[in-house]
């Protein structure tokens, strides 16, 4: 039987994230590797890699091709992974080889982990090419079963008040009332596009069957303004804000003060969340919302 280790910085995170549900997939994943190597007939082909919520073992399948065991707790923001990569069917992200529905494991092809596109010097080049695989992710209306990014603006607006009244500080007070007086005017018509919500530069790997592809989507259904504000974020320069904004909206072709909105969603969402976390919203994403308020 092959021994499988769970890295100490993931079993951290699922704690701190996940509590009880967290530890009880830390526990369960020793087992759970073991029982899909064998059930989907695959060999460990390197060392196990993981992020914040997965751990992710390369692996050969029985004819010898490259392939990655992704094993990671099933939540509302994981459960839509398989339907949307599905949906995308290789087209500019991962392709999905086999799926198991109960606990969310995925076996995936193989890409260049050693290759991000936050290795590339040119954050410029870097926008345009996350702009690029929006514009063809973002391109249908999302399958059924893929949660709806209405319900995420509608559940915003209703915490951001009381939440708000939290800040000690009066200016990410305003500045955070404004993102939200900015997501209640498009929040009636939310959307219907497949969106990857996830979309920075290390979820973006090459590849030997193209140049890059997109990995890790958080699934939702809505408007492909809210798919933005990763790309702005990551690698954060205040002066190359709204180059950025521009760039991204221009390609993907979206209504400049609409999609404005959306990002000032983005912000808001992250702000909703550190504050629920008992810290105070990042300077970064701060900058972000003043930086498009005004540009």
């Amino acid at each position: 039987m092959i021994r499988i280790r769970v890295p100490d910085e993931l079993a951290a995170t699922q704690l701190k994230y996940n509590g009880e549900a967290g530890r009880a997939f830390i526990t369960a994943l020793p087992a759970r590797t073991t029982d899909f190597l064998d059930r989907w007939n695959l060999r460990v082909d390197g060392r196990p890699m993981h992020g914040v919520a997965a751990l992710v073992l390369p692996v050969l399948r029985a004819d010898d091709t490259p392939a990655v065991l992704k094993l990671q707790l099933l939540d509302h923001e994981s459960e839509g992974e398989p339907t949307a990569l599905r949906h995308w069917n290789g087209d500019h992200a991962v392709r999905l080889l086999d799926h198991d529905p109960t606990t969310g494991t995925m076996l995936l092809e193989r890409l260049d982990h050693t290759r991000m596109l936050s290795h590339l010097p040119d954050a410029h080049e870097a926008t345009l090419i996350i702009a690029d695989l929006l514009t063809h992710l973002t391109a249908a209306p999302a399958p059924p079963g893929i949660r709806h990014l209405g319900d995420i603006a509608a559940d915003m607006l209703d915490q951001a008040p009381r939440a708000l009244r939290h800040l000690p500080d009066p200016e990410p007070r305003t500045l955070l009332t404004d993102c939200a007086a900015a997501l209640r005017e498009v929040a009636p018509d939310p959307g219907d596009r497949l969106l990857h919500w996830d979309l920075h530069h290390e979820n973006v790997l090459a590849a030997h069957r193209a140049p890059w592809l997109a990995i890790d989507p958080k699934p939702l259904a809505g408007d492909p303004g809210f798919d933005l504000w990763p790309a702005i974020n990551n690698r954060f320069d205040a002066d190359d804000v709204i180059w950025r904004f521009d760039a991204l909206t221009d390609a993907l072709a979206l209504d400049r003060k609409r999609a404005r909105a959306w990002t000032l969603a983005r912000v808001l969402q992250n702000a909703l969340w550190h504050i629920k976390d008992g810290d105070p919203p990042q300077d970064t994403e701060l900058e972000i919302a003043r930086r498009l308020r005004h540009g």
